[in-house]
């Protein structure tokens, strides 16, 4: 990253800090996150969920969602139970970064941001499930923050990624390749910025900023090739940054794929054409999840 370019977003991301949602849930949040399942307080969750009508709205929308069962649930607290403690955190934690940028400021339509990244949270969480991955929550929550580096340079430099989105378009090209061109930095790298600033969890730092670069990362693990894959899936059917990528894609030979079949060495076995059709098959039921969770707020109880 240019340093010129590195001064000037630091302070715009330590600016965020004095939006009301950052201190009151972020932070609790995050460090929620980073606590044992079992040292985590119910109560303290749904007390995290409820401070912002908007955000408990929307997680409510997501409980009620086909894509997570489907349920009848009218609270906060039944939806903090039927989710589950580590889904309903990430949901909060996506809702908490929608709102870091102000209606009308954001370069491309925040749905579209959206589907790409709950669908890569989803594709990651199923893909976890598949191979075996110890924490298929961790590889959720990962798949959902992995593009916040476009949050990032939405406030920071809107401009500049105007003219990159506008590039990319054009060519049909990798929106990393052309922030990596025209700005000498990518969104990889101004999402650890972010990351790191609210001391966001290691493993979650690393997959932030190489998730298209993971052979460069300091540390391998398997986390990062399986983030790797599930966002490479979503460009190539059609759940990306709102435009055409020219990508073509043979899964069992990208470098991710093979990384992962190292780690688990089962997946050499697994059928190719029947997964890649599971991960199609689910892109209606995302969008639509996508589309009735960050959906205009609505009025809900605790």
């Amino acid at each position: 990253m240019k340093p010129d370019k590195l001064a000037a977003i630091r302070p715009k991301i330590a600016s965020l800090d004095s939006m009301p949602t950052i201190p009151v849930i972020i932070h609790p949040l995050v460090k929620m996150l980073q606590t044992p399942p079992e040292e985590v307080n119910i109560e303290k969750v749904v007390e995290l969920v409820s401070c912002d009508a908007t955000i408990a709205a929307q997680c409510l929308r997501a409980a009620n969602s086909p894509l997570f069962g489907r349920r009848h649930t009218e609270t906060v607290r039944s939806a903090v139970l039927a989710l589950g403690q580590k889904k309903i955190q990430s949901i909060v934690l996506a809702c908490c970064l929608n709102q870091i940028v102000p209606p009308g400021k954001w370069v491309f339509d925040p749905i579209t941001y959206w589907r790409h990244s709950m669908g890569c949270a989803l594709i990651s969480l199923r893909l976890a499930k598949l191979i075996g991955y110890p924490d298929p929550e961790k590889a959720y929550l990962a798949g959902l923050l992995h593009d916040i580096g476009i949050l990032v340079n939405t406030i920071a430099c809107p401009k500049d990624l105007q003219r990159c989105m506008d590039a990319a378009r054009e060519r049909q090209a990798p929106l990393h390749l052309v922030e990596q061109e025209l700005l000498g930095f990518h969104h990889g790298q101004t999402g650890k910025l972010l990351a790191e600033h609210w001391r966001f969890p290691e493993d979650d730092l690393i997959v932030i900023e190489f998730h298209h670069h993971f052979a460069e990362a300091p540390r391998q693990q398997p986390l990062l090739p399986l983030i790797n894959l599930s966002d490479l899936l979503c460009r190539v059917c059609d759940l990306s940054h709102g435009y055409y990528e020219a990508i073509a894609v043979n899964l069992a030979e990208e470098p991710a794929w093979l990384a992962l079949v190292e780690c688990f060495p089962e997946l050499a076995k697994m059928d190719m054409a029947r997964f890649t059709l599971d991960i199609e098959g689910a892109m209606d039921e995302i969008v639509a999840t996508v589309n009735a969770v960050f959906a205009p707020k609505a009025a809900t109880h605790a």
